[in-house]
């Protein structure tokens, strides 16, 4: 396993008198692509400034290799950023902007001339060099930007939100050479956005946050299979969360039907979430599954359809299949046990998960 390169510890930041981090621990590992990921406002362009050193914690240490770096300027450390906003220098060429770091570094013509090409080819735009910036499309501006941060030779790229303007179409393509390249440079990328899809694709580890507290950590597969709290389970992907009575260890009961599943240890007659999938959810005749229903709504997604069937109780479960079933058609709810996740009901709204154990 690589060594921890980046620590926060106890961080907190507030903006005019608003706690915006609280507390907050992260560590992130040498050649890791680690996401954080939330809702606006949860804090994590904040945190991401405080690692670049483009603002300061009101408390707590950042520790860069194990040196504390946590008032050092952002010019001194060995981070670079790229942002949503891709700032160019409009009046300059491709190459000097690219080159606009290094010759303030001093750097040899011959030295900046090498780096100008190895950047270029490394994003895919070889013999860009003589374009102006505005002769370049949305994609090819970003790739110019993320070019001439790596040609710093950064320990850690920080970007924040830098697919954020992109299309549909390029924003994917991007995605796949951002992976390209942290593989190819060996580099830690340290990434923000609001696009669960995007923190899905891409990274190693993801880091979900709300107001201000970190609520989960883990690999893509355990934040979207594994979800920790409501929140969690909300925010990546879609889910129905439904109250629900723990009957006893792998017997839950929801909606007053009884379902089969894994989870153990919250006791017997305990209220809990349940957490289920649309994709977990099988339609079969009624009577065949746990719970009867009617279909009320149906959108066709492409690879699935997106349908809403409608319980007794008025729930309305939200269920994606190949299978077409038409409004109005009776069925019945079935889900394997492992597909149902229970999770502790919060005390209160703000409650954040319990601290993550390494």
């Amino acid at each position: 396993m690589s060594k921890r390169l980046i620590e926060l510890s106890n961080i907190s930041k507030s903006f005019d008198g608003q706690l915006v981090i609280d507390e907050l621990d992260l560590y992130i590992r040498e050649n890791e692509f680690i996401t954080l990921l939330g809702p606006s406002g949860c804090g994590k362009t904040t945190t991401l400034r405080m690692i670049g050193g483009f603002e300061t914690p009101d408390k707590g240490t950042i520790y860069f290799d194990g040196r504390d770096i946590t008032n050092m300027p952002a010019n001194k450390r060995q981070v670079n950023t790229v942002f949503q906003k891709y700032a160019l220098f409009s009046h300059m060429t491709i190459a000097e902007n690219i080159a606009f770091g290094l010759k303030l570094k001093k750097k040899s013509k011959s030295y900046i001339d090498d780096k100008i090409k190895y950047a270029l080819k490394l994003v895919n735009l070889d013999g860009y060099e003589n374009r102006m910036p505005d002769s370049l499309s949305g994609g090819q501006q970003q790739r110019i930007a993320i070019a001439r941060a790596i040609v710093n030779e950064p320990k850690v790229l920080l970007l924040d939100e830098p697919l954020g303007a992109l299309d549909l179409k390029l924003r994917q393509d991007m995605q796949y050479e951002l992976i390209r390249l942290k593989n190819e440079l060996g580099i830690t990328f340290i990434y923000v956005t609001h696009d669960q899809e995007e923190a899905l694709t891409m990274s190693d580890t993801i880091v979900v946050m709300n107001q201000g507290y970190i609520q989960q950590i883990g690999t893509p597969e355990d934040i979207y299979n594994e979800p920790q709290n409501a929140f969690v389970a909300d925010f990546i992907g879609d889910s129905n969360i439904i109250s629900a009575v723990m009957i006893e260890d792998k017997l839950v009961e929801i909606l007053g039907a009884k379902f089969e599943c894994v989870d153990t240890g919250f006791g017997n007659m305990k209220p809990v979430d349940a957490v289920i999938r649309p994709e977990d959810i099988d339609l079969l005749e009624p009577g065949k599954g746990s719970l009867d229903g009617v279909v009320t709504h149906i959108i066709f997604k492409g690879v699935h359809y997106e349908m809403e069937v409608t319980t007794p109780d008025g729930f309305e479960w939200l269920v994606h299949s190949t299978d077409m079933f038409p409004v109005g058609t009776k069925v019945s709810i079935h889900v394997d046990p492992f597909d149902i996740q229970i999770m502790n009901k919060p005390e209160s709204e703000d409650e954040e998960a319990i601290p993550i154990e390494e």
